[in-house]
């Protein structure tokens, strides 16, 4: 399985994952079961998707049924934006380990950039983006380096084996390095090729930081949220279709390639099988320079993760 070196700890992180975001909670648990038959070794959680307990149950049973043993998976999460305060991170943090059935975390993140007010997991969990449940959204002074450093503070006490951020521009990375006792080891951002975002990447590269692309193929993920932009269907654009024939591959194997290949690593997800194995097998063929070049070209800045569509005082991309 192709693996990704990070820089600080030597850890190998897998190339391909498996994300978790948007999976029914119900049926989390087999989904993972089966994601670890068909070869997965990295799962992408969150405390915000709120099947992290289901998916604990999930891999508890695929190692007590001999399948993988715990070393041998990768389970990256993140932190929600309502804890980013330093008393809370470390509460939260064990609470997720404890809902994974884990005792580490090899990889943990701070989701976003954005500390909104504090909910308390006993009233409700996750809390989402609004403090009332409903529509009011109620920001919190916690600046970014009080939390980053929270999170380091996991490290010292294994809770997490490498940390990193999510969903932040070059300022912010620039400014985090300034002060980190523990460097990012991976950077987290949406990357398709409407949304390529190449001096982001450069930038974290240049820092050995080892980069994640979410929602590798585009506009699909977000349909059903109707945050697609009605642009085209990345999967069943003609540059796509057109490199995929040239490459007897599926749309999705090339549009996951066009990071792969460069070193990016990919979570997507698929509840369907033969789609499942073909995600994860999907590193067997590099699209040739061509392929690379009409790919590229599609780039528009074109973003569908936008925290500011939810309110403008949540516009970390302005």
């Amino acid at each position: 399985m192709a693996t990704i070196t990070l820089a600080r700890t030597g850890a190998k992180m897998p190339l391909v994952g498996f994300g978790l975001w948007k999976v029914t909670r119900s049926t989390t648990a087999d989904t993972v079961y089966k994601a670890v038959q068909a070869g997965y070794r990295l799962f992408d959680g969150a405390g915000d998707y709120g099947n992290e307990k289901e998916a604990g149950e999930g891999l508890a049973r695929a190692i007590k049924d001999g399948l993988v043993k715990r070393e041998d998976v990768w389970v990256t999460s993140k932190l929600w934006n309502t804890f980013h305060a330093k008393e809370h991170v470390e509460t939260i943090a064990r609470k997720q380990l404890a809902d994974w059935q884990l005792e580490y975390f090899d990889l943990f993140l701070i989701h976003f950039p954005i500390a909104i007010k504090y909910v308390d997991p006993a009233e409700r969990y996750p809390p989402e983006w609004f403090v009332d449940g409903k529509s009011k959204v109620e920001l919190q002074n916690t600046p970014y380096q009080e939390t980053y450093q929270a999170l380091e503070a996991l490290v010292d006490k294994g809770l997490a084996k490498n940390i990193g951020v999510s969903n932040v521009n070059g300022q912010l990375l620039v400014d985090v390095l300034r002060y980190a006792k523990y460097k990012p080891q991976v950077l987290q951002v949406e990357l398709h090729p409407y949304l390529s975002q190449p001096a982001l990447v450069d930038l974290a590269k240049a820092n050995d930081i080892a980069v994640t692309a979410y929602s590798s193929f585009g506009p699909a993920t977000w349909i059903e949220l109707d945050m697609h932009h009605t642009v085209p269907s990345l999967l069943e654009h003609d540059v796509i279709k057109s490199a995929a024939s040239k490459h007897n591959k599926t749309p999705a194997q090339v549009l996951l390639r066009w990071s792969s290949q460069r070193g990016i690593a990919v979570i997507p997800k698929s509840n369907n099988e033969t789609r499942l194995k073909e995600n994860l097998n999907h590193t067997d063929f590099n699209l040739d320079e061509q392929s690379l070049k009409e790919l590229n070209s599609l780039n528009s800045n074109i973003r569908f993760n936008d925290p500011g569509s939810i309110d403008v005082r949540l516009s970390i991309f302005a």
